[in-house]
């Protein structure tokens, strides 16, 4: 095995797994989104959102 290969080769490596990454992480978070909107769309808020004045009285 030559250097420059064994070099080439680990950069190569190194791309794919950032690349990887970076797919699953946007894949991911298109599923949450979708997860989410469907949680909303049944009536389940999230905690963080306030309620209107109409749902506190």
């Amino acid at each position: 095995m030559t250097h420059p290969f064994y070099v080439f080769g680990s950069y190569c490596f190194a791309a794919v797994m950032i690349l990887a990454i970076i797919a699953w992480t946007w894949i991911d978070g298109r599923l949450r989104r979708r997860e989410l909107a469907a949680l909303e769309a049944s009536g389940i808020r999230r905690r963080s959102q306030r309620a209107s004045e109409s749902e506190t009285k």
